[in-house]
C-alpha cells in the first residue's frame, strides 16, 4: 500500500474543511466560478472506507474526532456495499442526514433522537423509524492519490465518477448548480431549507481551515407570535426565564379547534429564552405583570414548573431556524415586540429609547468610575456603573480573588478600568473566551465559549463558528462595557482570536509561547526569546514580546491582511523548529510533556482558528497577580521577572513606558511571500 494512505491510516483522517458566513447581498449569484448546494441540517462528517478482507473498515467522523459510524448502521451498510466495488481505500466528506417519510433530508430534531444512542437494539429500533443517509459533496482521496490539493470542480468531477451508479437510499452525492445561484435560493425558499454553501469551483480543500472559499448563506426565519406566558428565572438571569409564545395557526398553518367563547385561543410555539437585555427584561416585566392571570390562553398549554399565564396581548417578533415536527420553534431568539401589530386586546405601548452606543471613557470620567468602584467596595454594597456604551451591575466587589495578595475582585474592575484605553484596542471585534474564576484564583475555574443568555445592552455578541448544535454567540471586545463585564463575571485574563470576528479564517498575527518546564529559571525563558528574536530579526520579520503574565514569554508576530492561520504556523513552526535544533538543551518543540525535560517549550501550535492566548495587559489567574506586560527587546536582556509586573504594581510602569504593544502591531506586517523568497536564497 502506498505511503500516503498509510500515513492517513496512522493519524487518522482530516479535519473537514469549513465555510464562513455571508449574507446573500454579498455574492455574486451569476458568477460562472461559483458552485452551489444545498446546506443540509445534520452531522458534518469525515468518512473513510478502506475495503478490506474479510470486512471493509468503515468509519463516519463527526467534526469533534468521535466515530458515529455505530450509531448509523443503515450508512455503514451502505457504505460496505460501495467498498466491495473499490479498488482501494477513499475519503469522503459530507452529511448525515435525517429523513422524512417522502425519503428527503429533514431536521436535526430528527436526528438527535439517533444521536447518543449506544445500545445495539435500540439503535436498530430507531433506525427502523428515523432513517438516514450519508449525502457525499467532495472525494479527498481516492487509493494512493491525495485529492485535496485539486480545484473542487475536479475533484466534484471524481467524486460523480466513483459513485455512478454507486448510490442508494443511504448513500447520495450531493446536487449542485454552477452560476445560477438565485434559483437555488429561490428554491431553498420555497423548500425551507436552513440555506446555501456557496465554493469557488478552482480552490483546494483545506483542511481545517474556515475558509473564504467557502462561504454558507444561512436563510433565518421570522415570526410575529404572541405571549402567552413566562417562565420562572434561573440562574443569575432576573425577571423571567423565558417567554411562552404561540400563534392563532400552528407550524402548518391549521386554525386552533377552540369552543366558542373559550379564552384558550393560542397554539402553543415554544419557549424563547435568548435575545434579551437586562433592560428588556425590565420592560418585559412592566409590561407583562398586570396581565398576569390563573388561566392558560394556549390550547395545549406546555407543563412547565413555575409557568406564570399572562393575557395574551403583546406580540413579539421571533427569528428562528425552523418549525419542529410537532410545531415548536428551533433556535428561537427575541427581537422585540412589536407595536405595529395588535392582537385582539389591542397594541402594545413603545418600549423606552435604547441608550447610546459609544466607546471608552475619557480619563476623567475613567478616575470617577475607578472611585466609585472604590466607594461600592468600601460601603460593601453591590451596584450600578453609568458607563458611555451602557449601564452595568457589579456585585461582591471585596470577594478576595488573590489570596496571597489580599485582592479583590474590585482591584481587578479597577485596573480594567484605568487601563482601558490600551487594552481596549487589542479587544476590539475579536471573539472573546473566558476562563471565569468565580470565587478566585484559588478555587474551581471553567471556561465559557458561549455568551450569557442576558448580557448587558451595549454588550456585543455575535453568532460565529459552529458546533454540532449551531453557531455559538460569542462576546466580542471592543467596549469598555464589555470588558467591565467579563470582569464582572470572574474572567481575570482576556483571552481573544488573533481574528477578528468578521474575518475569523485569517489572522491578524500569530504567535510563539515560551513555556518552561517545572524548575526551569526564567533567565533561560529569556535566553530562548532572544535567540527567537535573532532568528526573526536575521529575516527583518517584525514581534514584539509580553510576558505571559504567569511563567513565560510570548513572542507576537504581525501578518500581512488575507494571511491564513496555516501560513502563519507554518512561520512559527519554522523559527522555533530552528532555535530548537540549535540550542537541544535549552529549548524543545517536543509535544509530549514527560519527553521535554527541564527546558523552554517553543509552543507554535497556538495558531489555530479559535485558540487563544491572554492578551497584553491583560490580568492573569496567577497566584502573584501577574500582568500580561509587554517589554522592550533590551529588557529581554535584563534580569526581569513575571513576579516584577502585578496588578497593582504596574500602572507606575505604563505611566512611565506608555504603550509599547499597540505601536507595534500597528506597524509594517510581515510579507510571508517575500521572508520565503528570503529563505529559499540562503
Amino acid at each position: 500500500m502506498a505511503r500516503t494512505v498509510q500515513i492517513w491510516r496512522e493519524v487518522g483522517p482530516p479535519a473537514p474543511m469549513l465555510a464562513t458566513s455571508a449574507e446573500a447581498a454579498a455574492v455574486n449569484l451569476a458568477d460562472e466560478g461559483l458552485l452551489f448546494e444545498q446546506k443540509f441540517d445534520g452531522i458534518r462528517a469525515i468518512v473513510t472506507v478502506d475495503p478490506r478482507h474479510p470486512v471493509h473498515e468503515i468509519h463516519l467522523y463527526s467534526r469533534n474526532g468521535n466515530d458515529k459510524a455505530p450509531q448509523f448502521p443503515d450508512i455503514v451498510r451502505a457504505l460496505r456495499d460501495l467498498a466491495g466495488q473499490l479498488n482501494g481505500p477513499i475519503v469522503l466528506d459530507g452529511e448525515i442526514v435525517a429523513l422524512d417519510g417522502r425519503g428527503h433530508p429533514t431536521s436535526f430534531v430528527a436526528l438527535q433522537s439517533r444521536m447518543h444512542l449506544k445500545g445495539a437494539r435500540d439503535i436498530d429500533a430507531r433506525t427502523a423509524t428515523v432513517p438516514t443517509a450519508l449525502i457525499a459533496f467532495d472525494l479527498l482521496r481516492e487509493g494512493h492519490e491525495d485529492l485535496r490539493p485539486l480545484p473542487l470542480a475536479a475533484r466534484r468531477a471524481r467524486l460523480e465518477h466513483l459513485l455512478h451508479v454507486r448510490t442508494s437510499e443511504r448513500l447520495r452525492e450531493g446536487a449542485y448548480v454552477a452560476g445560477d445561484g438565485a434559483h437555488l435560493l429561490a428554491l431553498a425558499a420555497r423548500e425551507q431549507w436552513e440555506g446555501v454553501i456557496v465554493k469557488h469551483a478552482d480552490a483546494p480543500y483545506l483542511s481545517g481551515t474556515r475558509s473564504r472559499t467557502w462561504r454558507k448563506v444561512k436563510l433565518q426565519k421570522r415570526a410575529t407570535l404572541i405571549i402567552g406566558g413566562f417562565t420562572a428565572p434561573r440562574g443569575t438571569r432576573p425577571v423571567l426565564g423565558a417567554l411562552m409564545v404561540g400563534s392563532h395557526a400552528d407550524a402548518r398553518g391549521q386554525a386552533a379547534r377552540i369552543a366558542r367563547g373559550s379564552r384558550a385561543s393560542l397554539c402553543y410555539a415554544g419557549n424563547v429564552g435568548t435575545g434579551f437585555s437586562d433592560a428588556t427584561l425590565d420592560d418585559l416585566r412592566q409590561r407583562l405583570t398586570p396581565l398576569v392571570t390563573a388561566t392558560s390562553p394556549f390550547v395545549d398549554p406546555p407543563r412547565l414548573r413555575g409557568a406564570q399565564w399572562v393575557e395574551p396581548r403583546l406580540m413579539c417578533e421571533v427569528q428562528f431556524t425552523e418549525w419542529t415536527p410537532d410545531g415548536h420553534l428551533r433556535h428561537p431568539v427575541f427581537l422585540g415586540l412589536r407595536h405595529d401589530v395588535g392582537t385582539e386586546a389591542g397594541d402594545a405601548p413603545a418600549p423606552p429609547a435604547a441608550a447610546p452606543q459609544d466607546g471608552a471613557l475619557q480619563r476623567p470620567d475613567l478616575d470617577a468610575l475607578v472611585a466609585t468602584l472604590q466607594r461600592l467596595e468600601d460601603s460593601g454594597r453591590d451596584g450600578t456603573l453609568t458607563l458611555s456604551d451602557g449601564t452595568l451591575e457589579v456585585s461582591n466587589l471585596r470577594k478576595i480573588f488573590w489570596p496571597a495578595s489580599g485582592l479583590t475582585k474590585g482591584d481587578l474592575l479597577r485596573y480594567y478600568a484605568r487601563i482601558s484605553p490600551w487594552i481596549l484596542p487589542v479587544l476590539r471585534d475579536r471573539p472573546l473566551v473566558m476562563k471565569r474564576y468565580p470565587n478566585g484564583v484559588m478555587g474551581k475555574a471553567f471556561y465559557q465559549q458561549r455568551a450569557p443568555d442576558t448580557v448587558p445592552p451595549g454588550a456585543r455578541v455575535e453568532l460565529t463558528d459552529e458546533d454540532e448544535d449551531g453557531p455559538l454567540p460569542r462576546l466580542v471586545g471592543g467596549s469598555l462595557l464589555t470588558l467591565l463585564y467579563v470582569a464582572q463575571l470572574g474572567a481575570i485574563s482576556l483571552d481573544p482570536w488573533f481574528s477578528r470576528v468578521g474575518s475569523p479564517a485569517t489572522a491578524d498575527f500569530v504567535a510563539i509561547d515560551l513555556d518552561p518546564m517545572p524548575g526551569v529559571p526564567f533567565s533561560q525563558v529569556r535566553d530562548v526569546a532572544r535567540w527567537v528574536h535573532e532568528a526573526l530579526a536575521a529575516l527583518d520579520i517584525p514581534a514584539a514580546a509580553k510576558t505571559s503574565g504567569s511563567s513565560g514569554l510570548h513572542i507576537y508576530i504581525p501578518l500581512l491582511e488575507g494571511t491564513s492561520y496555516e501560513s502563519g504556523q507554518l512561520l512559527c513552526q519554522i523559527v522555533a523548529t530552528a532555535v530548537a535544533s540549535q540550542h537541544p538543551r535549552v529549548a524543545t518543540v517536543e509535544r509530549s510533556v514527560g519527553k521535554r525535560g527541564r527546558t523552554v517549550y517553543v509552543d507554535y501550535l497556538q495558531n489555530v482558528e479559535g485558540k487563544t492566548l491572554a492578551c497584553a495587559y491583560s490580568a492573569r489567574a496567577s497566584t502573584f497577580a501577574g500582568v500580561s506586560t509587554p517589554l522592550r527587546w533590551d529588557e529581554i536582556a535584563e534580569d526581569v521577572r513575571p513576579e516584577d509586573f502585578t496588578v497593582d504594581t504596574v500602572g507606575a510602569r505604563f505611566a512611565t513606558t506608555g504603550d509599547l504593544w499597540n505601536p507595534v502591531l500597528e506597524g509594517p506586517p510581515v510579507d510571508l511571500h517575500a521572508v520565503l523568497d528570503r529563505l529559499q536564497r540562503r
